[in-house]
């Protein structure tokens, strides 16, 4: 085989090698940090509280069927008046 060719080959093979291995990386990167590896051990993980309303206000009292389930009562049912 003409040496440019294996030359050509050659270079073209090491490119794909090193394009594998970022991926690669990249892959053990993402889960890492979807395990919380990065995370100190003392610190917690703080979840916001997410509004009930677009204007981003919260609902002030509780649905009526959460607190019969709270209860242990059955929900009551809604009929059209």
């Amino acid at each position: 085989m003409h040496p440019d060719f294996l030359r050509e080959i050659h270079n073209q093979r090491g490119r794909e090698m090193q394009e594998r291995a970022h991926r690669a990386r990249l892959v053990r990167m993402i889960r890492r940090s979807r395990h919380g590896r990065d995370l100190p051990p003392d610190q917690e993980i703080v979840i916001p509280a997410i509004p009930d309303y677009v204007d981003g206000s919260f609902r002030a009292e509780r649905a009526v069927d959460q607190v019969a389930t709270e209860a242990g009562q059955e929900p009551v049912a809604r009929h059209a008046a």
